[in-house]
């Protein structure tokens, strides 16, 4: 072992390497992450606004009025809680839409109270 050196770690050019793979790597993966992000929170919507306007129309169907609030179908054991808008972030932005029957007052179907629009460009309250 006379004269002879035995390097030891990493060249620059190799770091480079491996750094420029990494961020192409990055560059495909992350804007794909945050579509299927998107996507999810659109499908937990989609599911919450059905669950939501099912609860009214059995609430309906079995006391013959619409419910005064959200809260009523909590009170009344028809969902267990008011959902969160995975958009806004809280149970309380539901867009309500009261009913035009004088008749038959109160909450008659829901929307987002997000301002986003959807994967397919219309815009949550109207969903």
């Amino acid at each position: 072992m006379s004269g002879e050196r035995r390097a030891r770690g990493f060249t620059l050019i190799e770091l480079l390497v491996v750094m420029t793979i990494i961020g192409v790597l990055l560059t495909i993966a992350v804007p794909r992450y945050f579509r299927t992000v998107e996507r999810s929170k659109e499908t937990v919507l989609r599911r919450d606004l059905s669950v939501l306007r099912e609860s009214i129309d059995r609430y309906f169907g079995d006391l013959g009025q619409y419910p005064d609030a959200l809260q009523a179908l909590v009170d009344k054991h028809y969902i267990r809680g008011v959902p969160v808008d995975p958009f806004t972030k809280s149970a309380e932005t539901w867009v309500v839409t009261a009913s035009e029957d004088p008749d038959h007052p109160g909450v008659r179907d829901i929307h987002s109270g997000s301002p986003n629009s959807g994967s397919d460009g219309s815009p949550f309250v109207s969903w």
